[in-house]
């Protein structure tokens, strides 16, 4: 058995969500912070069975894209920048840790 502990961005998180469901993959769901643009993440827990993680990941994949986002640099990354220009950046799609799970009990 494996443990999929999914990072997507807030705006992909419903989707997912919902298309895990509808695949018959079901999810704890926790609020999360990133720490470079300090935006909202959802961090998804997912339990699968060891053949089953590729369908995860597709699921995943067809509901979780990547965009480009201009941002405004937080104050005190750059004590050169006096005046903080937005820069673009790339935010969504997912982060996905895969670990193994000795042990799995549902009371």
């Amino acid at each position: 058995m494996k443990l999929l502990i999914v990072i997507v961005n807030n705006d992909d998180a419903k989707a997912v969500s919902k298309a895990l469901v509808k695949n018959r993959f079901y999810s704890t769901k926790l609020a999360s912070t990133g720490n470079f643009l300090l935006s909202g993440n959802t961090t998804m827990l997912v339990g699968c069975q060891n053949e089953e993680v590729d369908k995860v990941i597709e699921v995943i994949k067809s509901e979780a894209h990547q965009r480009k986002k201009m941002v405004t640099p937080i104050a005190g990354i750059s004590a050169s920048l006096l005046s903080p220009s937005p820069i673009e950046v790339t935010v969504g799609g997912a982060t996905i840790f895969i670990v193994d799970v000795e042990k799995f009990v549902k009371i």
